[in-house]
């Protein structure tokens, strides 16, 4: 009687680190006073409400492949590599406007990048910590010795500019990071989850299908509504100050460490008032510095931590080497956290 062979399999783990870290902004700053020319509010109650002044908007003609493509030249540059040594390609966006084909294999085209394992991810304002922590995975495994992670988002084409209630929030922009082998532990384990008896906190307002009857009747010549995005915002600010904090706490915890061993805390930038809640929340030292990025830049969704952290590290604000907490959290619900040393 024959026997099936054995398959060959990593025995021993590697250890993953964040080599390199790039952002991208756009040019175009929109101001509270310009989203107030279509909703009824004041520069007052979105500051108050949610700490933003400022906002970048993407070009009409840039794409959220032109904008990853910028963010992963930079952290590319910054990690001394060159596109060539990449063997994987994540992208976490939920405003690639093409079901398919995936934004990754055409960024790895655009970086020069042959032949790499590319995909898209799907986890809204968490894409980017669960892309990190697949990254980690895969290096560890060995499946890839050097993965880019984009987070990108162009959230202007999804954004019903006359909602009052989500017309401020959303900006654009993209931040990537290059992971590779280390020596050490880089990236501590990922506390995550989700919560889809809660999808419709945050939602596209309608899926593709539903516009499929007014594109019949009416065809494309006459302008079909682009499904904008839509939030229940004092269901997602509760969820996100009440049960984010012990997720932060739990990869603290997870990665061996105390709060009083950060050197940054950076969360995903929804809101100040969430930031500062978690903040209180965790017992934050002092010491910490805290990204607080949402007041420039809006909720750029996946983007925001990548561009937040990048940021912190070029002016100063944190410095390289140091151990810093990042989560996410959105729509899914979905969440992840994880500890992560600075390039």
């Amino acid at each position: 009687m024959s026997t099936s062979p054995t398959l060959s399999a990593p025995t021993t783990l590697r250890h993953a680190r964040i080599l390199g870290l790039g952002g991208y902004r756009p040019e175009r700053v929109v101001t509270n006073e310009e989203v107030l020319q279509f909703i009824d509010s004041s520069d007052e109650w979105i500051r108050q409400r949610s700490g933003i002044a400022t906002r970048r908007f993407a070009r009409e003609d840039e794409s959220v492949v032109d904008m990853a493509e910028a963010a992963s030249r930079q952290a590319l540059e910054r990690a001394g590599l060159e596109p060539g040594q990449v063997d994987a390609v994540l992208m976490a966006t939920v405003t690639h406007p093409l079901q398919t084909p995936a934004a990754a294999p055409v960024l790895a085209h655009r970086l020069g990048i042959e032949d790499p394992a590319a995909f898209d991810l799907s986890a809204a304002c968490a894409g980017y910590c669960y892309a990190i922590s697949l990254a980690n995975d895969m290096v560890r495994a060995g499946t890839a010795d050097t993965v880019l992670v984009v987070g990108v988002e162009k959230l202007s084409d999804f954004t019903d500019k006359h909602d009052r209630g989500s017309a401020f929030i959303f900006g654009d922009g993209a931040g990537a990071a290059v992971v590779g082998v280390s020596d050490t532990p880089g990236i501590g384990p990922t506390v995550w989850g989700s919560l889809g008896d809660r999808a419709d906190a945050i939602t596209q307002r309608e899926s593709w299908t539903d516009l499929r009857p007014e594109m019949e009747a009416t065809g494309r010549e006459a302008g079909i509504a682009w499904p904008a995005f839509t939030m229940q915002g004092q269901t997602v600010f509760r969820w996100a100050v009440f049960s984010m904090a012990p997720v932060a706490l739990q990869a603290v915890e997870a990665a061996g460490i105390t709060p009083a061993d950060l050197a940054a805390f950076v969360p995903h930038q929804a809101n100040m008032r969430i930031t500062d809640a978690m903040v209180k929340a965790l017992d934050l030292p002092p010491h910490v510095p805290v990204a607080r990025d949402i007041a420039e830049t809006g909720n750029t969704s996946a983007a925001s931590i990548p561009l937040a952290m990048s940021r912190m590290l070029d002016e100063g604000e944190a410095p390289h080497g140091g151990l810093a907490l990042q989560i996410g959290f959105g729509a899914g619900l979905v969440y992840a956290a994880q500890v992560v040393e600075m390039p």
